[in-house]
């Protein structure tokens, strides 16, 4: 790759900016592509974009920048997404700095501003030296997620409209499933999510999917796919309760939707186990609902004053097997379990050693 240092403006920067959000940002008098496909959406927040009008006021030099001149003699931003969009929105009033919009400046507080110099590397090359370099350099200080390397290796029209779908701020996939999946969609998180329970969580999978389906003109598999997820989650439980945020739900749909439930009882056992003092972790619950595993449920345990107690008083023997222990050799168990109605008191308190307390809790 072919790199060459330049020194732009800012006057030249913001001339002709525009953010036409899903159409992509431009700036240099329309010749600069500020957001190729493969960079991340725009996520500096307010005291990141303080920061580069200090640094900028102040006369400070801001970190070089990088820019990939195209074949057509236009450009794109390599790396500097967040600082020039930082700049231009200033420029264009959206954001005021020092609490002073950019109209409230005196006329030599704008010039010093609009003359500050930038410095910005050219660069020439083919697509994966591109791409290569762009993995490499310092991204301001904002490491790229996981999702966001994938969305430049793999950028095209899949991608594209994937990012439409669920990488925006108030995209249809954040509206529609915001209450039951985490992520910040303009981090790719909710996308990568989504892949994952499509696709699966290896990356290897997912690479394989965008790769396979990079120059689709649509990503209507994957959101038709969600679409079910979320509609399968609000029919099996009507009642939204926070919980049921952030439950790795695509895993479950996958593995259960073919399967028969019954909303009512479900909801009957969800009220059920929140009331029971032995359940300590919630979410847990509806993890639970489907696989019947109690180490979801977080039960609560005996704690090692009262299991201490209990082995004096029984010398040290497991109730089962009878054999001698130490104190470290054993476990506390509930005599009659939890699922029979059995409470973490120390009447239902028995040591047992490890090998026969495991043995009770396989049967």
């Amino acid at each position: 790759m072919e790199i060459t240092l330049h020194t732009i403006k800012v006057r030249e920067l913001v001339n002709g900016y525009q953010d036409n959000d899903e159409a992509g940002v431009v700036g240099f008098d329309g010749k600069l592509d500020i957001r190729p496909p493969y960079q991340r959406e725009f996520c500096y927040n307010d005291n990141q974009q303080q920061a580069v009008m200090d640094t900028v006021t102040n006369g400070f030099p801001l970190n070089t920048m990088y820019w990939v001149v195209r074949e057509d003699g236009r450009y794109e931003v390599l790396d500097g997404q967040q600082r020039t969009i930082s700049i231009c929105r200033y420029v264009n009033g959206t954001y005021s700095h020092n609490m002073r919009y950019f109209t409230n400046l005196q006329p030599d507080e704008k010039e010093q501003i609009l003359n500050y110099d930038l410095q910005v590397y050219f660069c020439e090359g083919t697509d994966s030296e591109k791409l290569g370099w762009f993995k490499t350099i310092n991204i301001a200080g904002e490491k790229l997620t996981e999702q966001e390397i994938r969305n430049a290796v793999y950028a095209g029209s899949w991608t594209a409209e994937a990012k439409k779908i669920f990488s925006k701020s108030n995209c249809v996939a954040k509206l529609l499933g915001d209450k039951y999946v985490n992520g910040n969609p303009i981090r790719q998180e909710l996308l990568e999510t989504v892949l994952g329970w499509f696709v699966g969580k290896d990356d290897k999978l997912i690479c394989n999917y965008m790769g396979k389906h990079q120059n689709d003109s649509n990503a209507n598999e994957l959101w038709v796919y969600f679409q079910f997820v979320i509609a399968w989650v609000k029919a099996l439980f009507p009642i939204y309760r926070k919980e049921m945020k952030g439950i790795d739900w695509g895993s479950l749909y996958n593995q259960y939707h073919d399967n028969d439930y019954d909303p009512e009882a479900l909801e009957n056992e969800i009220v059920s186990l929140i009331d029971n003092e032995e359940v300590t972790n919630h979410k847990g619950i509806y993890y639970y609902l489907f696989d019947r595993k109690d180490n979801h449920l977080s039960l609560r345990e005996f704690d090692d004053k009262m299991k201490r107690k209990k082995y004096e008083e029984q010398k040290g023997i497991c109730q089962l097997c009878g054999k001698h222990f130490e104190f470290t050799e054993m476990q506390g168990d509930h005599i009659v379990p939890w699922s029979r109605g059995g409470k973490t008191v120390y009447e239902n308190l028995q040591m047992l050693c490890r090998v026969c307390n495991n043995t009770k809790s396989n049967k």
